[in-house]
């Protein structure tokens, strides 16, 4: 699991790479929660996530929630078929508030 965060005038864009489960969790908590302090607005790309369960769906939620604590937009970008098929087995795509665009391919 990689994550890569961007500072482009304020807002932080971060590209999460690999799995986000149980096993990478504890580490993606903190690199998020860290990117968060720096920045006014935060768009998190998930197009690179290959694996994600109920405990990155947590850190969805976390994300989410301390943003708006913090009076910060976010928003989840470019959602790879995982995040897409997680969500919409958890039918969560409208908690996020993010439209979820699906590509024509």
């Amino acid at each position: 699991m990689n994550v890569n965060v961007a500072n482009e005038d304020g807002c932080c864009r971060i590209g999460i790479e690999g799995e986000m489960t149980i096993y990478t969790a504890a580490r993606l908590k903190e690199s998020l929660l860290l990117a968060m302090t720096d920045c006014a607005e935060l768009e998190m790309n998930l197009g690179q996530v290959s694996e994600i369960d109920t405990a990155g769906l947590q850190l969805l939620a976390l994300a989410k929630r301390e943003a708006a604590d913090k009076n910060k937009p976010l928003h989840f970008v470019a959602h790879s078929q995982v995040v897409l098929d997680m969500l919409d087995m958890c039918n969560l795509e409208s908690a996020f508030g993010d439209p979820v665009v699906i590509s024509p391919a």
